[in-house]
């Protein structure tokens, strides 16, 4: 089993920044990728940003690129999620996953935990 506690989020304006972390327990965290998803009121859960066991690969949603960074400390079992310039249609709950995969993929049947959403809005 995996657990996955997350921290940050909350409110902001609109062009401010938050970042959101994720730590993980209960599997050898460098052997999988992880990713990030988010799911705004009466839509679907969607992918935001996803990177490789190693760190070495991220993929983005093409709404985020550019505004959002992946990162990953395999020390620290932690996963982050920087972002920059953010716009009221980022409003959301954010969930990180833990993928069952070594490499970055944006398919959310790829990832197998999840964590509790955190509430992220942006006001205009």
């Amino acid at each position: 089993q995996v657990q996955l506690v997350r921290s940050g989020g909350g409110l902001v304006q609109a062009g401010g920044s938050l970042r959101l972390s994720c730590a993980a327990s209960g599997r050898t965290f460098s052997r999988y990728a992880m990713g990030w998803f988010r799911q705004a009121p009466g839509k679907e859960r969607e992918f935001v940003a996803s990177i490789s066991s190693t760190g070495g690969s991220t993929s983005y949603a093409d709404s985020v690129q550019g505004r959002f960074t992946i990162s990953r400390d395999n020390i620290k079992n932690t996963v982050y999620l920087q972002m920059n310039s953010l716009k009221p249609e980022d409003t959301a709950v954010y969930y990180c996953a833990a993928s069952v995969l070594k490499y970055s993929t944006g398919i959310r049947n790829d990832y197998a935990y999840w964590g509790q959403g955190t509430q992220v809005t942006v006001s205009s």
